[in-house]
């Protein structure tokens, strides 16, 4: 969701962890034409009017939750906040971009992605809890391949199913908690601007822009608060916080189809801080299965007795079920796996994480955003996230890289 120089709570890259990437030096920027970053910064301000996540979210997720599992044998009914843009104007906006002008050719190929992909995005806001919902969202984040629904069906067979952790930590606790993260960072860069706040009209934890999202009805596992925040916080706030320090912001906004490297990213913070459970595994899973049900015609109620068939309590197969189905069909869910899975084959090969924190982008992308750190064309990043600090990180991440096979990671 929703931007660097390198801390390791020091501004010295060179201190950075040997499994993150090589030594770097500061990188002299260098100049776009003014045409360049005319259009650059025109997509980042459409692109960055666009609350995405909170127009798919139902704003009585919770409530409907409570009359769900009370009589579990009829679908929820959501409702969802009246759209904050017409999509009419929107898709003007979009088709109106002055990319015709864009001399440098890797910029001009990253921003055409990025407008062909905001044009499905208008598509999905005008068919939003519409049967056609579905397709689109296929369109945009791509088919749930066999192999993938294989593992994940795999996984939930050999991890430990049921209740697994009881303690929980509520939302002013939690919201206490991403402030001192944040403050963290602010010490590094007094500049940094982002926030958390606590919302009566969002469901769980999400990153909106520069803003930390906390539910009022929010409950974080108490093993689980240090991994959520380095997910959130150390990623996607960071993220967002070194791409609008770029001199092209759509790295703060994000690229086309940035969403997956990004919450695999945030994944692998969670194996870097040691925070990766068990049950935050087979949660991860259960979002594969989910879509895969959903995509296979399954109603709501289908969906959660498939989670529950595979062991989920009735409570967590809601909120699965409920990020899948909400707005129509919403298979977001199944990238996280997918893209941590990406990501771990990627440093496994010997690939480097280091250009990941400068933006939102998709690690197909990343022959291009190479090109542009090559020429200079980057700035370094503002912060760097804090988990990489811990000598523990980098060793983390190589045996999750190497293993194979998370459930034997976490068991382990």
């Amino acid at each position: 969701m929703t931007a660097t120089a390198p801390s390791h709570d020091t501004d010295d890259p060179a201190h950075a962890p040997d499994a993150i990437g090589p030594e770097t030096s500061a990188i002299e920027v260098g100049a776009f034409s003014p045409a360049d970053l005319a259009a650059d910064h025109a997509m980042a301000s459409i692109a960055g009017s666009v609350r995405f996540l909170l127009e798919m979210t139902p704003v009585n997720a919770d409530d409907a939750r409570a009359a769900f599992l009370a009589h579990p044998d009829a679908d929820p009914v959501f409702e969802y906040r009246e759209l904050d843009v017409d999509p009419d104007v929107l898709d003007a906006q979009v088709a109106a971009l002055p990319l015709d002008q864009v001399a440098d050719a890797t910029l001009a190929a990253l921003l055409r992605n990025r407008q062909r992909e905001m044009t499905l995005r208008v598509e999905m806001l005008r068919a939003r809890n519409t049967p056609d919902f579905l397709q689109l969202s296929i369109a945009h984040y791509g088919a749930v391949l066999p192999e993938l629904v294989t593992r994940a069906e795999d996984m939930l067979d050999r991890l430990p199913s049921g209740r697994l952790e009881h303690d929980s930590v509520g939302a002013v606790e939690f919201l206490a908690a991403a402030k001192a993260e944040i403050e963290h960072y602010r010490s590094i860069d007094p500049d940094v601007g982002i926030h958390a706040e606590i919302r009566d009209d969002v469901s769980g934890i999400l990153v909106d822009g520069n803003t930390l999202l906390i539910s009022s009805n929010a409950a974080v596992a108490g093993p689980r608060v240090n991994a959520l925040l380095q997910h959130e916080v150390g990623t996607h706030l960071v993220t967002q916080v070194n791409g609008l320090a770029q001199p092209i912001r759509m790295l703060g906004t994000g690229l086309a189809h940035y969403d997956e490297t990004q919450e695999g990213l945030a994944v692998l913070a969670e194996i870097a801080c040691g925070g990766l459970t068990a049950s935050r595994l087979r949660q991860l899973a259960a979002r594969v299965v989910a879509v895969h049900s959903l995509v296979s015609g399954a109603t709501f109620v289908e969906t959660h007795r498939v989670l529950t068939g595979h062991g989920l309590p009735a409570g967590s197969a809601y909120g699965i079920a409920m990020r899948v189905h909400r707005a129509g069909g919403f298979t977001k869910d199944a990238i996280y796996l997918r893209g941590v899975l990406e990501l771990l084959q990627h440093v496994a090969a010997g690939g480097v994480l280091d250009l990941f924190f400068l933006g939102k982008f998709s690690i197909q992308d990343l022959p291009l955003v190479e090109d542009l750190a090559a020429r200079g064309l980057l700035a370094p990043a503002r912060i760097m996230p804090r988990y990489l600090a811990e000598p523990e990180a980098a060793d983390r991440l190589q045996s999750a890289a190497h293993a194979g096979d998370l459930v034997t990671l976490v068991n382990a």
